[in-house]
């Protein structure tokens, strides 16, 4: 059996415990795959520690799945307010303005890759 170099390899894997938070409007995130040329998105894991500003996305759609959060969480969606509880997954396309309301730990998914330049507040 050979070895082969990182670079060789057709796939990638990534331990969130190595990957360094940066912040974001509502907390902290790690995201990977980023620099990958073959993965069609990112995926990260983000901790919201405060009430996130209310924005959407020209170009992203988000997957939300909630690993954490307290009793009283919500997702605001649009003008709508809906409530929590891990293991609930929420599909937010472009143009869904959102925020995530409370403390909560998520999973979110975001295709295409997640560019800064697509955050959009009012």
């Amino acid at each position: 059996m050979t070895n082969k170099s990182t670079a060789d390899k057709k796939y990638q894997v990534v331990d969130f415990e190595n990957l360094a938070g940066v912040p974001c409007p509502c907390g902290s995130a790690k995201r990977a795959f980023a620099e990958n040329e073959h993965s069609p998105g990112t995926v990260h894991v983000t901790e919201i520690s405060d009430d996130a500003r209310v924005h959407y996305h020209k170009e992203h759609t988000e997957t939300y799945y909630i690993l954490e959060c307290g009793p009283d969480a919500k997702m605001q969606l649009d003008d709508e307010q809906v409530p929590i509880r891990p293991g609930m997954c929420i599909l937010i396309p472009p143009g869904v303005r959102h925020r995530a309301i409370g403390q909560m730990k998520i999973i979110n998914i975001v295709v295409p890759k997640f560019d800064p330049a697509d955050e959009y507040f009012d």
